[in-house]
């Protein structure tokens, strides 16, 4: 087998990175030019985990080809597969998109259009966006499906039949609307921090080298699922992956490449509506315990600047009350986390979710009353469902004189969407909304009469 001499030795890390990071770990990071600085974290993990990486990349060939001294198991059933991810597409599901169909020869496909943090990737690496997966099975309607960082129902695209999915990637948990097969599919579910994670780990185990491209898409989706390898889902297997991957990509500087995404997609999110908000990263949780039944969206926004966010308080609430009726949910959320600082504020929307969140997280809210700090909590996997999912089943239920099920307020009251035509981006925005205009804050604490909406002191039925 040809084997390729790691470009990690020690602590010096590959060919154009060495001035960069030839000092040991915990000291200042030392440019040619003398200039110096403080290492980051993720500089610190990668380093750690170097000498491990080093043994790894050393092993595998020289290209993409197999090792014929590793004979392990591929499912046969993957290839020539579609690999699609979630809706609300994010990095992750792309790239473990694009990594799982080079593993196991088949096509990638994205579920809805990809965001910006996505497209900096794609270019970054030379890498062609997937086909939308209406598309792909559009030309081929019995192509088999391989679901990617996702199993739940309420995630997949709405044009994949359940009876052609042959397989499932995935990392997160398995809950009420996970996919129910009549036979017997290929599953691999980690708790790994990403999904990328695992196809890099099994490129890997087969004695493959991914791609450089490749592996640079890999390497950007660990980051940002991980929060640059801070986040509290972060697992060593993350951090190994990133030092491997960082390697086989030839980046040179890791914490630029993970500043340059992050800005990416925090530029985006400030030219979005509050629709494009609410429901950009949004996900739904069914619940049917003793004291609560129903589903509960939460959406997340990941920023470097929350505060740019937050001062659009006015426009998000209305925005999340909408979407609460017009979904059918029972309960509506909207965190906003800093992936900078690693700090988080979750929005208020009406009563059920204030007593809720009390419940919960026990967080105080901020002066506007609706805005509850959750401190370093960041992770809506690990953080933010598992939490209130355990209240629930704990027996929670609402307060008196809260109304029980999902809001009623009127459909056609809700106005409707439409393109904006000034928005050079396209924004979705919610025109004619009996709810925009009104100052929804007072309402969120109110317990006692969840028919009264008093922003304009009118009555107005939303919980």
């Amino acid at each position: 087998m040809a084997t390729k001499k790691s470009k990690l030795t020690g602590s010096i890390h590959h060919a154009g990175a060495a001035e960069a990071l030839r000092l040991a770990v915990g000291e200042d990071k030392q440019y040619s030019d003398g200039i110096t600085r403080h290492r980051t974290e993720v500089e610190k993990q990668v380093i750690a985990k170097e000498g491990k990486a080093a043994q790894i990349v050393t092993h595998l060939p020289d290209d993409d080809s197999v090792s014929e001294e590793v004979s392990l198991y591929l499912p046969d059933v993957l290839k020539d597969a579609i690999f699609v991810g979630h809706l609300v597409t994010d990095l992750d599901s792309v790239a473990g998109a694009i990594g799982a169909a080079a593993l196991y020869g088949g096509t990638p496909a994205i579920a809805s259009e990809v965001n910006s943090e996505t497209a900096f990737a794609l270019e970054k690496f030379g890498v062609e966006k997937p086909r939308p997966i209406e598309d792909l099975i559009k030309e081929n309607p019995d192509a088999d499906i391989c679901l990617v960082d996702h199993q739940q129902t309420s995630q997949m695209n709405p044009s994949i039949s359940p009876d052609k999915i042959v397989g499932v990637i995935d990392h997160h948990a398995l809950q009420s609307k996970t996919i129910v097969t009549d036979k017997p599919i290929y599953i691999d579910i980690r708790p790994w921090g990403s999904m990328s994670t695992i196809i890099a780990h099994t490129f890997i185990t087969h004695g493959r080298r991914p791609p450089k491209h490749i592996a640079g898409m890999l390497l950007c989706a660990i980051l940002s699922d991980t929060l640059n390898l801070q986040g509290p889902t972060t697992t060593d297997w993350d951090r190994l992956m990133v030092a491997v991957l960082d390697d086989i990509a030839e980046v040179d500087d890791i914490q630029l490449l993970a500043s340059q995404q992050f800005k990416a997609k925090s530029k985006e999110l400030a030219n979005l509506s509050a629709h494009g908000l609410v429901n950009g990263d949004q996900k739904s949780f069914s619940f049917d315990a003793s004291g609560f039944k129903g589903e509960i969206g939460f959406a997340v926004v990941e920023t470097t600047d929350d505060e740019i966010i937050l001062d659009r308080l006015l426009e998000l609430l209305p925005e999340m009350v909408a979407c609460k009726k017009e979904r059918g949910y029972t309960g509506m959320f909207l965190a906003v986390v800093n992936i900078v600082k690693l700090h988080s504020n979750l929005l208020i929307c009406g009563p059920t979710e204030l007593a809720l969140a009390k419940e919960a997280f026990g967080g105080e809210l901020r002066n506007d009353t609706t805005v509850m700090d959750l401190g370093n909590r960041v992770s809506r996997k690990k953080d933010f469902i598992p939490v209130i999912t355990s209240v629930i089943k704990n027996g929670w239920t609402k307060p008196s004189g809260v109304n029980r099920g999902p809001s009623q307020i009127d459909l056609s009251q809700l106005g409707h969407l439409e393109v904006d035509p000034e928005d050079p981006y396209g924004n979705v925005k919610r025109v004619d909304s009996v709810l925009q205009g009104k100052d929804m804050r007072t309402y969120s604490l109110k317990q006692e009469d969840p028919t009264e909406c008093d922003g304009n002191g009118e009555p107005i039925t939303i919980d």
